[in-house]
């Protein structure tokens, strides 16, 4: 996993998996891979620790439980190495999906973003990744143990898959524009308060004006317009108010003649508070807003908050309203899709984006709250597996970092350090076209893991009964 992980090694680590749940009682392969599973998660998500002293444990148990299921499921013995990769991308897919609308973190696709089976994300997603990975994992294991025919049969789905991706279309670029990405520095691992949004915003204006080119967009990060209520006038000097902040960024915007991509985090009137980027152009005016679709639990939101708050003081003390809307900003550099912080772990976010006319995918986000860098570092894993799978550059903003620019085949051209202030420039393609990753998304992928998972358990009855506990 990301920040650590050497690619090669999650095939090792399927390998060990199938070696040792081999002609096992379910009973055990539950056992064994929900072990196996805890030491994958427990380091690949320490930084949850900080978040959630209690919480971090839970969800670690929970995901790697799901794979224990998944090893269950499976047969022991024969059909065992044609099921695993479908019950392994099943197992991604349910906490992808659930509780809370999902929890995409430290996935087996996440290994993978640098290596040579990345672009085959293009084809059929991000869950045909990931069980290519348990694919090259199980054919390990038949190597070793000098099975020949699951090996041959491995090296054929993934001779197939490649072939497939690389025929498969990938859209073109039509135009080119230079873009500004901002990280105005600071601190990691603090929290929003009302004394900081004034030095927040501040840096970003600051490091804005450091730009020395001209320029067709400039990107902010998520939630560093953090204004309260009311005017600046009379009001306190280190109190951000949006009276002051809306002429600063329509200054910029007109200033470097760029459309302008501030991410705000606003209060509402009737309660409640708004994530949103708006899309600021040249001459000052608004064209358009993005409100976040996919916001976090616990985070942003606060399920089953009666209860919990009889457990817990240090809740949000308001949930943030999800958006409603596509995820794409029209402006007159071009339609802009968007995924803001969280959601660029979730693919269908992406698709929604340049299913809807994107032409380049930004992901505003705020990673400056989080302890360590594991979490930063897998999101930028995941823009480069959005960027593959739509076939578009993608643009990360953070306050902090990891701020990143994305080519569309998935490599990082350029990403900042951690706390420092800085602008990244490139010169990107804006593109058209869709891939069958962004048409279809994973539904393909459902549909062939039933099937295989369907042939395996045939292929197990004819072989004989399985163990029993």
């Amino acid at each position: 996993m990301p920040p650590w992980g050497w690619w090669p090694l999650a095939f090792v680590g399927i390998a060990i998996i199938d070696i040792i749940i081999a002609n096992q009682s379910p009973r055990r392969r539950f056992g064994l891979v929900t072990l196996a599973g805890l030491a994958w998660f427990l380091p690949a998500t320490l930084w949850m620790f900080d978040l959630t002293p209690p919480g971090y444990p839970i969800a670690c148990l929970y995901f790697a439980s799901l794979f224990g299921v998944a090893a269950m499921l499976a047969p022991g013995g024969e059909g065992r190495r044609l099921a695993l990769p479908a019950t392994f991308a099943m197992a991604e897919l349910v906490r992808w999906s659930a509780p809370f609308g999902g929890i995409p973190l430290a996935h087996l696709a996440m290994s993978q973003v640098n290596a040579p089976l990345a672009f085959t994300a293009r084809l059929f997603g991000t869950l045909l990744l990931v069980a290519l990975v348990v694919v090259v994992g199980v054919g390990l294991s038949a190597v070793l143990q000098r099975e020949w025919r699951p090996a041959a049969l491995s090296v054929v789905v993934v001779g197939v898959a490649v072939v497939a991706a690389g025929v498969a279309p990938f859209g073109k670029t039509v135009e080119t524009i230079d873009v500004a990405v901002v990280q105005g520095g600071g601190q990691q691992r603090t929290r929003a308060s009302v004394e900081g949004a004034q030095l927040v915003f501040d840096r970003h204006v600051a490091a804005t004006r450091t730009i020395d080119r001209d320029v067709d967009l400039i990107v902010w990060p998520e939630n560093v317009v953090n204004p309260q209520p009311g005017s600046s006038v009379g009001g306190n000097d280190s109190t951000l108010y949006e009276d002051e902040a809306r002429p600063a960024l329509e200054a910029l915007a007109r200033d470097y003649n760029a459309v302008l991509l501030p991410g705000w985090f606003t209060i509402r009137p009737e309660g409640g508070r708004d994530n949103f980027t708006e899309a600021i152009e040249p001459d000052g005016s608004v064209s358009d807003r993005y409100d976040k679709v996919r916001i976090v639990p616990f985070g942003e939101f606060v399920p089953l908050r009666g209860l919990l708050e009889q457990f817990s003081d240090d809740l949000p003390t308001a949930d943030v309203v999800a958006g409603q809307g596509p995820a794409v900003l029209e402006t007159s550099v071009g339609d802009i899709g968007i995924a803001i912080s969280w959601e660029i772990f979730f693919d269908r976010r992406g698709r929604d984006g340049i299913a809807n006319g994107g032409r380049v995918l930004v992901n505003p986000t705020n990673g400056a709250s989080y302890w360590l860098t594991i979490l930063q570092t897998q999101q930028v894993a995941s823009s480069q597996l959005r960027a593959i799978e739509n076939g578009r550059w993608v643009l990360q903003a953070a306050p902090t970092g990891f701020s990143a620019v994305v080519s569309p085949r998935g490599r990082v051209v350029d990403r900042t350090g951690i706390s420092e202030a800085k602008v990244l420039y490139a010169t990107i393609g804006l593109r058209d076209g869709e891939t069958i990753a962004t048409r279809w998304g994973y539904y393909p992928m459902v549909a062939l893991s039933l099937l295989a998972f369907a042939i395996a358990r045939a292929q197990h009855r004819r072989s004989g009964s399985e163990r029993v506990d």
